[in-house]
C-alpha cells in the first residue's frame, strides 16, 4: 500500500513538472514512446559549490528548480509509414553539466589558437540585438553558461552581463547562440523560457524561430503539424523568390501505413474460352466425318 502511494506521488511531481505535456503529446496523432527521465533533486552543497566557483548567484526560479529535479529531459517520436522517427528533444543541464561557454574543452588546443573571447576585439564595442537589448560578450563582461545544447543546432545561454571581476553577478537572462556564433534574445527569466520550451514541444530548431532567418524548411512542416495553433510562418526569402510555401498535412493520412494490396486474380476473357469451345467442336465433327 505504501509503494502504491509513493509510485502515485512520485508520478503527480512528474505531471506537474512536465505541466502535463505527456499527456498532450499522447493524445497527438503519430506521437509515440514518449520518455521522460526522472531524476533525483540536486544537493544544496552543490549549488552552493557552483555559485562559489563561478562567482554568480543562481536565480531563485532556476535553483528551485533544482532542488526538485537534477536537471530535464523529455523526449517522443513520431509514427511515420510504420517507422518510428526521434522528433520532440526538450534538455535543461544538471549543475554538473551548467558549465562556461568558454571554458576550453580540449587540452591539445594550440597555445595560440583563437578563442571566442578573441569575437570582441574592441571592449568599447557595444552592439544591440533585434529587440534593441545589448548582446552577450564572449570575453569577462559576461559570464555565460551551457543550458540547453538544441542538439547541436545551437546553444541555449543563462548569461550574467555587465559583469566585473571578483564581484557576484546576479541578474540573467536566457539567451540563444546560433551556429553562426550570433547571439539572439529569449526570455528574462528561467520560468519563462522553460513554459516556452514545454509550449514548442521541443520540436527541432524551434529556437530559430526567434532569429531572423527562422527554421528550416524540415522543421517548419514539423511545426504546421504539430502547433497549428502557435505556429506563424513568416514570410522568408524563399518565399518571395517564388518557393512553394509550407504544405498542409492531414494527421490521419501522413501516419497511416501503408496497406498490401491483394494481388488481382487472372481473369480468363470469353471471347478465348468461347474459341476454344468452339475449336474443340470442329475437331469432334472432323472425327466424327472420318469414321463415316
Amino acid at each position: 500500500m505504501e509503494e502504491t502511494k509513493e509510485g502515485l506521488t512520485c508520478k503527480g511531481v512528474a505531471e506537474r513538472l512536465t505541466l502535463g505535456i505527456t499527456r498532450v503529446l499522447e493524445s497527438m496523432p503519430g506521437v509515440m514512446d514518449v520518455r521522460f527521465v526522472e531524476r533525483e533533486p540536486a544537493e544544496k552543497r552543490c549549488l552552493l559549490s557552483w555559485e562559489q566557483k563561478n562567482t554568480c548567484v543562481l536565480p531563485e526560479d532556476l535553483r528551485d528548480f533544482y532542488l526538485t529535479t537534477d536537471g530535464f529531459t523529455l523526449t517522443w517520436s513520431a509514427k511515420l509509414e510504420n517507422e518510428s522517427v526521434p522528433l520532440g528533444c526538450m534538455v535543461l543541464n544538471g549543475v554538473a553539466n551548467l558549465r562556461p561557454l568558454c571554458q576550453s574543452s580540449s587540452v591539445f588546443s594550440l597555445p595560440n589558437a583563437p578563442s571566442l573571447a578573441d569575437l570582441d576585439w574592441d571592449e568599447e564595442q557595444v552592439e544591440e540585438s533585434e529587440c534593441g537589448l545589448v548582446e552577450p560578450h564572449f570575453d569577462s563582461r559576461s559570464r555565460i553558461f551551457e543550458l540547453d545544447p538544441c542538439s547541436g543546432n545551437g546553444k541555449v545561454c543563462l548569461v550574467y552581463k555587465d559583469c566585473t571581476e571578483g564581484v557576484v553577478a546576479q541578474k540573467c537572462e536566457v539567451w540563444f547562440l546560433d551556429r553562426s556564433l550570433y547571439w539572439h534574445y529569449l526570455t528574462p527569466s528561467f520560468t519563462a523560457y522553460y513554459r516556452l520550451m514545454i509550449t514548442n514541444l521541443g520540436l527541432p530548431e524551434w529556437q530559430n524561430a526567434f532569429t531572423p532567418y527562422g527554421p528550416s524548411p524540415q522543421a517548419k512542416q514539423w511545426a504546421s503539424l504539430y502547433q497549428p495553433l502557435s505556429f506563424h510562418c513568416e514570410p522568408s526569402m524563399a518565399d518571395l523568390t517564388g518557393d512553394p510555401p509550407v504544405n498542409k498535412l492531414d494527421p490521419s493520412k501522413a501516419f497511416r501505413g501503408k496497406a498490401k494490396l491483394p494481388a488481382p486474380k487472372k481473369k480468363q476473357s470469353a471471347q478465348g474460352g468461347m474459341g476454344g469451345t468452339a475449336k474443340g467442336q470442329g475437331s469432334s465433327g472432323r472425327h466424327s466425318g472420318g469414321r463415316r
